[in-house]
């Protein structure tokens, strides 16, 4: 079985391929603090809930914008599964022109995004991936990675109100009953919520004028179902597409007989 990991800067999100089938998955807080040692017992723990073991793992590709995290995760790999994974990085094939001003700039999960999402509906694509920052990327019908754009994710933003602001309390991050709320609650959670809505629709509107197409639009990340209720624009949802693309470049880079 393939493990496939996408680090990110708040979760890391793992997955268990059994041939071209997610046949598990779970989602663990990104600690930049933690060790190889402890990665392996977190992951031995949850293999043997679904009565597995290291040994039923064959390889392992992994994505990862947290360069601290590199190491103990690669040695995880190396002395608990005894094997070296495959890094997503500027050096490996992924079968998709970055046309970008520095493509090594762009981040390992955008890219992993842009690759499955393209693979799987062929078309002008904008891909919004709701993480610790809100990103936007766009993919041309000819499959090439064209640039995006990176706003402040919702939690972050929504952080920045409750500390900077002293009166504020701290909310739940939902949907309200009514846009116009009644008490400070209501208010905050409306502000958050349409704020981030009209957001994505009007980015999205904005990307589509300057590309000249309109564009299947693609939600994931950690609150893309929460936002997804009220945007106009958004769809699809699916929380695994970055898996799914880890899986599509390890096939790529290491196929089998």
């Amino acid at each position: 079985m393939l493990l496939a990991i996408d680090i990110g800067n708040t979760n890391t999100v793992l997955g268990l391929y059994h041939k071209d089938n997610l046949v598990h998955h779970w989602r663990l807080e990104t600690k930049k603090e933690r060790t190889a040692d402890e990665w392996a017992i977190f992951l031995k723990e949850l293999l043997q809930f679904e009565k597995k073991q290291f040994s039923e793992i064959t390889d392992v590709v992994i994505s990862n914008v947290v360069p601290s995290m590199q190491r103990a995760i690669t040695e995880m790999c190396s002395r608990y599964i005894k094997k070296n994974p495959l890094i997503v990085g500027p050096e490996i094939k992924i079968d998709m022109p970055i046309e970008t001003d520095n493509p090594s700039e762009v981040g390992a999960d955008r890219i992993v995004n842009a690759v499955a999402a393209f693979h799987r509906f062929k078309t002008h694509l904008i891909i919004v991936d709701f993480g610790t920052a809100t990103t936007f990327d766009y993919v041309s019908a000819e499959g090439e990675y064209c640039g995006g754009l990176i706003v402040p994710g919702v939690g972050i933003s929504a952080e920045a109100l409750f500390t900077r602001a002293s009166q504020l309390p701290r909310v739940d991050i939902a949907k309200p009953k009514k846009v116009v709320g009644k008490n400070t609650v209501e208010c905050m959670q409306s502000g958050i919520y349409y704020g981030y809505v009209c957001l994505v629709d009007g980015v999205i509107e904005k990307m589509e004028k300057e590309i000249g197409h309109k564009a299947k639009v693609l939600a994931t990340g950690g609150l893309a179902h929460l936002i997804a209720q009220d945007s106009k624009r958004i769809d699809a949802v699916d929380e695994f597409i970055t898996l799914e693309g880890l899986k599509l470049i390890y096939d790529w880079n290491c196929p089998g007989p």
